[in-house]
């Protein structure tokens, strides 16, 4: 797995929860034996099953959920100020929640551009009613679609509209001679769009500002 996404999931406990249940985490999880106190490099790659040993950990410890978790992950990704690259990203997609939806498609695209080594799921959007949107995560890291509702959810807000999401469930991807913790899935997710412009949102400008 990339470091970018170990690293991101360090960063949330640390920064959610305190570093001493980081420390916590690593110990049991086996990340401080392996990789030392400061843990995860953003720039190297890692066992898929030693990031799954995190997040099982961490869930142990937090008495959470591994969905919750991973939702609250997905909430962190977009709204913290340390990762505003990514929140810029997204809101590339365009001007309303509507358009960002239909823009799910090119992520993995868009992401490549950003950082060419990173592997995203592939994302594909279709409309199944009025103001009402199915998202699938093709062939990914199992708990990827819950990540992908907590990010909505909060882009949602981002943007100014009145939606409710919910995880619909996965489904194993056919894939002969894997270890469990690289099992892929297809996960699915229903986006009710109430009102696109229920609030005013967060502001949000294309131009990168000028530092002061």
């Amino acid at each position: 797995m990339h470091g970018l996404i170990s690293k991101a999931i360090q960063s949330f406990l640390q920064d959610s929860h305190g570093d001493s249940l980081w420390e916590d985490v690593a110990l049991r999880s086996g990340v401080a034996q392996l990789l030392g106190p400061d843990g995860f490099e953003a720039m190297q790659s890692y066992d898929t099953a030693l990031v799954e040993a995190v997040l099982a950990t961490a869930s142990q410890l937090l008495v959470t959920p591994r969905e919750s978790l991973l939702e609250d992950l997905g909430t962190y990704l977009v709204s913290n100020d340390r990762l505003e690259a990514l929140r810029r990203l997204l809101r590339f997609g365009g001007v309303s929640f509507t358009d960002f939806l239909y823009s799910l498609d090119d992520l993995q695209g868009r992401t490549r551009m950003a950082v060419p080594e990173l592997e995203l799921p592939e994302l594909s959007i279709s409309e199944d009613g009025p103001g009402r949107f199915i998202l699938t995560c093709h062939r990914c890291p199992g708990g990827f679609g819950h990540v992908m509702v907590g990010v909505l959810r909060t882009l949602a807000d981002d943007y100014g509209a009145l939606a409710v999401l919910e995880h619909r469930g996965s489904r194993p991807t056919p894939v002969q001679g894997t270890r469990r913790a690289d099992q892929t899935y297809d996960e699915l997710i229903v986006i009710e769009l109430y009102d696109p412009a229920y609030h005013a949102g967060r502001s949000f400008e294309l131009a990168v500002p000028e530092a002061p």
